[in-house]
């Protein structure tokens, strides 16, 4: 798999897969994710943009009592491939001291396979995906949306949404019908240790 020593997908003979948020928190859409996830039982992992933190820490602060986890989603949701790995780094250590945590994810899914051992050695695990909803995309409806998730669904899929401002129209709308398809289909969901 490219990226060896990343998560695309957690192995488990289970019915369980493993919502992620990318981007927040933002107060305009994040409460309002944890909200449906708190009506469907739900809980998620939160890749966490150490800026928004910055700027939302109460928002933050409800993804924490919410009983979900967060990631880092480095300060500033830099693009690997236009910074050097010490700027890099600086960024994803920045974020950091605003959004602890063993979970890390790239932005863009962008990271040169050799800066997987540095970020492995200050987080225990990098978190890809095996299933993106695309709900970032305004091309897209929030049907298609939903399609690119459960047509792609599997025991363990690691799913990518995004808590913020960009996917808000598709999300609302999508979101929804994939925890009322993941309930109907006899999935749990599970936050990435």
């Amino acid at each position: 798999m490219f990226f060896c020593g990343a998560a695309w997908r957690i192995k488990t003979k289970e019915k369980k897969v493993f919502l992620t948020f990318d981007d927040g928190p933002v107060p305009e859409v994040t409460p309002c994710v944890i909200n449906l996830l708190k009506q469907y039982n739900a809980v998620a992992t939160f890749f966490c943009v150490g800026d928004n933190v910055r700027k939302y820490p109460v928002v933050f602060r409800l993804i924490r009592e919410s009983g979900m986890k967060v990631g880092n989603h480095t300060f500033s949701h830099c693009k690997a491939w236009s910074k050097t790995k010490a700027e890099y780094l600086n960024d994803v250590k920045k974020c950091s001291n605003y959004a602890e945590s063993n979970c890390f994810r790239p932005p863009h899914g962008q990271m040169y396979p050799w800066w997987i051992r540095s970020l492995k050695k200050s987080f225990g695990r990098i978190v890809m995906w095996d299933i993106l909803s695309l709900d970032y995309d305004p091309m897209l409806t929030p049907d298609e949306v939903v399609e690119n998730v459960t047509a792609n669904l599997r025991k363990g899929s690691i799913i990518v949404f995004h808590d913020s401002l960009k996917a808000w129209d598709r999300l609302k709308v999508a979101l929804p019908r994939v925890l009322e398809h993941l309930k109907n289909e006899g999935y749990t969901t599970e936050i990435i240790e």
